[in-house]
């Protein structure tokens, strides 16, 4: 019998080679994206004529009727939920002097928010069933911080406390809650650094290599199978070495 498996901010990125091999291995997958309208239609594509079963829907999880409905839309396809990975995020890099008030409630908003607002919805479900995984996609820049990235650290380090807190709150309900904390991954969030700065990033990691996209989504199958049953509340760095 197949799972059901929500991932947000799944057309891209990592995301979206989450959704494509939660897809593969048995889950009904339904990717939720925001702006990337035309990439979620083409992951759908490619995915369904490959008789994998998944469905998009755009939602902003940033707002609570948004949210609502996406999960409305999870019970009309799916009837369940089994699995939720909130992994929709944005970064800033930039002084802290020179944020302003909305860029720092847009980022919290989008990165933090959201795992509260979606988790809240599947919890309704999951709690009834009395079985779930929560899989929270945070950073090592939220166990560490990260200069530049001051905003973006205080919002991965939220969802680490968040995760925790929850793993307590729901594990007698017999649902797991974990965090992943990727290091520097290959995906289009690196457009913008030049050939040197990923070489110096490679140097400055120990297997002296950048992360993929593959490299998290195997940890979130890990993470969503029974495989992990006696896991939660933990945060799973997926860094290279880089934080130890």
């Amino acid at each position: 019998m197949k799972k059901i498996a929500i991932v947000t901010g799944g057309s891209r990125g990592i995301g979206k080679q989450i959704s494509i091999d939660l897809a593969k291995n048995n889950y009904k997958v339904l990717v939720n994206y925001n702006k990337s309208k035309s990439k979620a239609e083409k992951l759908k594509k490619n995915l369904t004529e490959k008789g994998f079963d998944i469905e998009i829907f755009k939602a902003d999880v940033s707002k609570e009727s948004d949210v609502k409905k996406l999960f409305e839309y999870c019970k009309e396809c799916y009837g369940s939920i089994d699995l939720l990975v909130n992994n929709a995020g944005i970064s800033h890099e930039g002084l802290i002097t020179d944020l302003s008030a909305e860029e720092w409630d847009s980022i919290m908003n989008t990165n933090l928010r959201s795992v509260f607002l979606c988790s809240k919805e599947a919890l309704k479900i999951m709690i009834s069933n009395h079985s779930g995984k929560i899989i929270n996609i945070s950073s090592m820049w939220g166990v560490t911080g990260g200069s530049y990235e001051v905003a973006y650290s205080a919002s991965k380090a939220g969802i680490i406390g968040f995760t925790k807190g929850l793993a307590k709150e729901v594990g007698p309900s017999g649902i797991n809650v974990n965090a992943i904390a990727p290091g520097v991954i290959m995906t289009d969030m690196m457009n913008s650094f030049s050939e040197e700065e990923i070489n110096d990033l490679k140097e400055e990691t120990p297997l002296m290599k950048v992360g993929s996209a593959e490299d998290i989504s195997s940890l979130v199958l890990f993470l969503g199978s029974e495989k992990s049953n006696f896991i939660t509340g933990q945060v799973i760095g997926a860094n290279g070495g880089f934080v130890i």
